[in-house]
């Protein structure tokens, strides 16, 4: 492989080093001559701030090795008669239909145009121009290569204006099932930089670009590249702490909306009290319609981020109402306030060790707290009584569990509906000796044995009105001894595996 870029100046640490800081051209011809006339033609042509990096290949076979590697060419100029007399047109279908790249320009430059008419190749093979090489003079090739990288540059933006509304979509759909809101910066960001005809690699390196939520309440860096990458998901107090981050400090606090010579920054006042923002160091904006792209872009990242705030606020207070109304019930009878959330921590790893998907962690995370809401119908002198229940004691006791799904099975909310299942099977055994139903094995819903599990745990590991704390060995020796019996042996295992890890739970949130 052979690549000239003709250049008699001296190197210089401003010159381009990265694959991306070129246009790439491919010139396809077993004559060593074309490429020399072809390097001087095109000696110094500079396209949208970018120079022409050109590669050789003297066949078609070592053609296609120069392509599937990774330099992005936007360019190839192909002879056709080179190893046979159809080399150049078999290396044009191959990368038409056998590698699918469909944005690389393609010319024919024949010699030969007998063995390829032109009405015949132009109207058979996905190509961009023909020409002999007795036509194509040096301004000629100029005025070609010209509209070829133009062309190029259009279809890669098209491209990744695809890629980025597909991102949006995608993660559009995380926002409105209320997950993830920097996903859809992220994507966003890919939009912006297609529609702005910005490299995505030069957006990652050369390009210092934040985008993040700040106010009393919530701070959060949503989307960063370059030197900010650092401090991405974390509170944007943090950057303006920096000492190196003066420009950026004075250009917040101002607020309002700038394009300066090498940044934008735009800082908007949502409805909620935040001060969303967006900058971008390192980039030129000069045409009014991009300034109003960007504009457009910051705007709808504060509606996106205001929305998705007001479900968390909301989503928090019904969380927290859950644990109030749980934790009121445990108080009340003298049990530690802390244990309807351990037990929702403890569900946690065994979940995700089990590869349960996010969302289902999250609501059995959720309704978890909610196992002994049926307690609330138990009288004091049973739950506090430090003793053994008497028979009919316990036949009371026992019905907290049916009282709590009778409670809670009539909502339609994913939360209560679970909640409801727990509540139901906490207390089935593996052997079918549990209660109220006497299920056993899976016919227990993986809810129902994940919270069995947790709830002794945390039972076992704290102080109760009849108990003194057990030590970890006698705790673990109980699982094991209660494998196949009260809970699902594979859960034991993990219990027993992940025991630091649920021992670090109870330590970090003692009661």
């Amino acid at each position: 492989m052979l690549v000239l870029i003709e250049d008699d100046d001296e190197p210089s640490d401003d010159k381009p080093t990265g694959i991306n800081d070129y246009w790439h051209m491919l010139v396809v011809d077993d004559a060593p001559e074309v490429l020399e006339v072809t390097s001087m033609a095109l000696k110094g042509l500079k396209f949208f701030g970018k120079e022409l990096q050109i590669h050789a290949a003297d066949s078609a076979r070592q053609a296609k090795q120069i392509l599937l590697g990774d330099i992005p060419f936007a360019i190839a100029i192909v002879d056709v008669v080179m190893e046979t007399d159809h080399a150049g047109l078999d290396l044009i279908r191959w990368i038409r239909d056998e590698q699918k790249n469909h944005r690389i320009r393609l010319v024919i430059r024949t010699g030969q145009p007998g063995q390829a008419p032109e009405r015949d190749v132009i109207s058979t093979l996905d190509i961009n121009d023909y020409k002999a090489k007795t036509e194509l003079t040096a301004d000629k090739l100029y005025t070609l290569i010209y509209a070829c990288l133009r062309s190029y540059r259009d279809i890669v933006a098209l491209h990744r204006n695809k890629l980025g509304l597909e991102a949006i979509i995608q993660s559009s759909n995380k926002i409105f099932a209320h997950q993830s809101l920097a996903d859809f910066t992220q994507g966003a960001l890919i939009q912006l930089c297609a529609l702005l005809h910005i490299d995505t690699g030069a957006l990652y390196t050369n390009v210092d670009c934040i985008a993040a939520s700040h106010g009393d309440k919530y701070s959060k860096v949503l989307a960063a590249t370059g030197r900010f990458k650092e401090f991405l998901n974390e509170p944007l107090d943090k950057v303006l702490a920096a000492r190196d981050e003066t420009k950026f400090q004075e250009l917040y606090r101002a607020g309002g909306q700038k394009f300066g010579d090498d940044f934008f920054i735009g800082v908007y006042k949502s409805r909620l009290g935040f001060d969303n923002l967006l900058f971008l160091d390192g980039i030129k904006i000069d045409s009014e319609l991009d300034k109003q792209l960007v504009e457009i872009f910051s705007a709808n990242i504060g509606i996106a981020f205001d929305n998705q705030a007001i479900f968390e606020e909301t989503e928090t207070t019904q969380r927290q109402m859950i644990y109030h109304l749980a934790e009121a019930r445990e108080n009340g009878s003298k049990q530690p306030g802390k244990h309807v959330q351990l037990v929702a921590l403890i569900c946690q790893t065994p979940a995700q060790a089990m590869d349960m998907e996010p969302r289902e962690i999250e609501v059995l995370y959720r309704a978890v707290p909610l196992h002994d809401i049926g307690k609330v119908a138990i009288p004091d002198h049973i739950l506090n009584k430090p003793r053994k229940l008497e028979p009919d004691e316990w036949e009371i006791m026992q019905s907290h569990a049916q009282i709590g799904f009778d409670m809670l099975n009539h909502s339609q909310l994913d939360v209560l509906k679970v909640a409801a299942i727990i509540a139901a099977q906490h207390h089935e055994n593996w052997d079918g000796s549990g209660y109220p139903k006497g299920k056993k094995g899976l016919d227990i819903h993986i809810y129902g044995r994940i919270a069995a599990v947790a709830d002794v745990f945390d039972v076992l590991y704290n102080k109760r009105c009849y108990k003194d704390p057990w030590p970890v060995e006698d705790i673990m020796s109980f699982f094991k001894k209660m494998s196949g019996v009260k809970f699902e042996p594979s859960l034991v295992d993990l219990v027993v595996k992940k025991q630091d890890e649920l021992i670090s739970i109870q330590q970090t949130y003692p009661d």
